[in-house]
């Protein structure tokens, strides 16, 4: 049978239709995922791998992967994919379009209520048992409401709109901006979104043009004491630039999901108690991880039968 790898360990219903149809090599149980240096040494042998984004797929491993036929993300982005070198390899690329949208957009707003009602900041004060010997004390805790204030959401695809919905449940008007140019009277070009909204929610793909899109100038062109949510990719927040425009008082507040050098944190932004970070956790939830590496499985094993996967991110001239 033909070996595929997945870099961490999963049930075995979520790899269901793979099941009798390949040898799975899992990563290890309870652990981290599998080391570059792990996959590298596993590479000769493999028709197909799934990771979970965090594996950088580029010349190196290709050609240490002479049988390798398709790399499966269980994400919707693939910036770590080289895809011209996948297409000159003749080995496909596949992503999970749509999956995690739901479950973002959802993180997206716990990390807003987290900033705008300063949910870890009153947490960390209750358990620390200041709350006991201060007694209830109204104002010190007070944050802001949601309901009148504009949402600018960068991005308008899947999670942006799912992201819109959630926010005008919360009475909140929606602007947004896109790549492309709408008829949409919520569209803004880009400058004059930062400088209507009171939060900033970004969710684009890392590119070229997204790279350090908010920056110190574009940081500048914002309300004082909007918050910034990045449920994105990391680079495309200049994090150095961030942290100086809350430490200086001009932004209220930020939620980072991800992290410009993941998983390394900016030490400017760990000092402000007025930023709520998770690790990477966006999209994932106990229902969509599961859909995402079935839609991951379905991929590898439609080219497991000579067929081209149902996701691709590429076009190879040929395949291996």
């Amino acid at each position: 049978m033909k070996k595929v790898l997945i870099t961490n360990h999963v049930p075995d219903d979520h790899l269901e239709p793979l099941l009798g149809l390949a040898e799975i090599i899992k990563g290890p149980s309870g652990g981290p995922m599998c080391s570059r240096a792990e996959v590298l040494a596993l590479a000769p042998e493999l028709f197909a791998i799934i990771n979970q984004h965090e594996l950088t797929v580029d010349r190196e491993l290709l050609a240490a992967a002479p049988n390798l036929r398709i790399v499966a993300n269980v994400a919707i982005g693939y910036n770590n994919l080289d895809i011209a070198a996948l297409d000159e390899a003749g080995v496909w690329g596949v992503n999970c379009p749509g999956v995690f949208a739901e479950s973002a957009a959802d993180h997206t707003l716990a990390l807003l209520l987290a900033v705008a009602r300063r949910v870890t900041e009153a947490d960390a004060y209750v358990r620390s048992g200041q709350w006991a010997k201060d007694g209830f004390q109204p104002g010190p805790w007070d944050g802001m409401l949601l309901g009148g204030k504009t949402i600018g959401i960068v991005g308008f695809g899947q999670i942006g709109r799912a992201v819109a919905k959630r926010a005008e449940a919360f009475g909140m008007p929606i602007i947004f901006h896109d790549a492309t140019r709408h008829d949409d009277p919520r569209y803004r070009p880009l400058e004059a979104l930062l400088a209507e909204a009171d939060v900033v929610s970004l969710h684009v793909p890392l590119l070229p043009e997204t790279r350090h899109l908010l920056n110190e100038r574009t940081i500048a062109l914002m309300k004082r004491g909007a918050i910034v949510l990045n449920l994105a990719r990391g680079p495309v927040v200049d994090e150095s630039a961030l942290a100086t425009a809350l430490a200086s008082g001009h932004l209220g507040g930020a939620g980072m999901d991800v992290a410009e050098n993941e998983p390394k944190i900016h030490p400017g932004l760990l000092a402000q108690k007025n930023v709520v970070f998770t690790p990477h956790i966006g999209g994932g939830t106990i229902e969509s991880r599961k859909r995402a590496r079935l839609t991951c499985a379905r991929n590898v094993a439609e080219v497991l039968q000579s067929r081209p996967p149902l996701n691709p991110v590429n076009r190879p001239i040929r395949y291996r």
